[in-house]
């Protein structure tokens, strides 16, 4: 009896795992009843909502209305499940709901029967969801952030410190490889929420704000093909009047790795490729004594940081020039000639970490001064 109950439990922790593995190993019921696997979204960019008819955030469906028909061509699909649960403002039949919502805000993105988020019978869809993305606060500046929380925390004090959906129209992003980029409670602005939707839907974009350094990497080797590809795309920088004064190294050698390594940490040691990023002198451009080989090999350098980032690499770079003892570590390790200044190292390989992206935006870091211009 003992070793079946652990065949039962193990039985069941696997199917939990398999459905806690990918969103796409999840089903759900539409608004007919018919089983729908998200797999079927594959490749989509996902805004996954849970929604109410009689909420004070109700006209939010206006906005995801606006939202849909914007960006629906490019491959965005919001998904829509109705739930009671708060404030039981989502009375009536999926089929009620419906015509309540086509009526008032006209949407023709897809809805799904009705679900709980929270508690014993909740959907493995939110389940996994919550997994992804907690709980992270309301914006306490905001007036109706302020008003949810001193609302909740009435409730319970520690509210905020559980993963659970709080209330109607918290919002999720996934992306088109189904990891869930972001959360958004019912009071954060749908202009943000576009913004967020806008990078994903743009693979540039996505790689631009989503790439992060990786200082940590498996064993297995990045292969020709991907080290081609991250040449290129160094090559494809811009450059002044087309002098193209980059020269690169591509070291996979162990031994050699960590003689560049150096002092600079233990990341050169571990990656399976390091791509030394250089300035040929007898390329650069000389005006009014000025050389311009560090902005342009500057250029190439972020472009084969995001082209690992698209390629699945891992990257990190370390800085060289004008440092004279890494000038000169780095030139003797990869024999440069005199005419070769590196500039900077490229560590890279399949990451073994998986570092959060920071959101770097700072108004404070930015002026506009439009000189009697404007913008929309």
């Amino acid at each position: 009896m003992k070793k079946l109950m652990t065949i039962c439990l193990l039985a069941v922790a696997s199917v939990l795992g398999v459905s806690a593995h990918s969103i796409y190993d999840i089903k759900v019921k539409d608004d007919v009843d018919q089983e729908i696997s998200l797999s079927d979204y594959k490749g989509k960019v996902l805004l996954i909502v849970n929604t109410a008819t009689r909420c004070g955030f109700t006209p939010q469906y206006k906005e995801l209305e606006t939202l849909y028909e914007k960006y629906h061509a490019e491959g965005l699909e919001i998904l829509d499940f109705p739930c009671n649960q708060f404030g039981e403002q989502a009375p009536g039949t999926i089929q009620e709901i419906h015509q309540f919502c086509t009526a008032n805000f006209n949407i023709q993105f897809p809805q799904f029967d009705k679900i709980d988020v929270n508690g014993a019978n909740e959907s493995p869809l939110f389940t996994y969801l919550k997994s992804q993305k907690g709980f992270s606060g309301f914006d306490l500046n905001d007036k109706t952030g302020k008003f949810m929380d001193e609302m909740l925390r009435k409730q319970d004090a520690d509210y905020d410190k559980k993963s659970d959906i709080k209330w109607n129209f918290t919002k999720f992003l996934v992306s088109r490889d189904g990891r869930v980029v972001k959360r958004y409670e019912p009071t954060d602005k749908i202009n943000d929420i576009e913004a967020d939707i806008t990078r994903e839907l743009n693979p540039v974009l996505s790689s631009i704000m989503t790439r992060t350094s990786i200082r940590k990497y498996t064993d297995q080797p990045v292969s020709k093909a991907d080290i081609e590809t991250l040449l290129r795309a160094g090559m494809a920088a811009p450059t002044a009047v087309n002098k193209q004064p980059w020269h690169f190294v591509a070291v996979t050698d162990k031994a050699k790795l960590k003689e560049l390594a150096g002092n600079r940490g233990r990341m050169l040691e571990q990656c399976a490729l390091a791509i030394v990023v250089c300035g040929n002198m007898e390329k650069t451009m000389q005006g009014k004594g000025q050389a311009y080989w560090i902005q342009d090999c500057s250029a190439a350098t972020e472009n084969i940081l995001l082209t690992a980032h698209a390629l699945g690499l891992g990257a990190v770079w370390t800085g060289v020039y004008p440092m004279d003892d890494r000038v000169a570590n780095v030139s003797k390790a990869v024999k440069l000639p005199e005419t070769i200044i590196p500039l900077c190292v490229i560590a890279i390989g399949h990451p073994a970490e998986t570092p959060t992206p920071k959101d770097k935006w700072k108004p404070e870091n930015v002026s506009y001064n439009e000189f009697g211009g404007k913008t929309e």
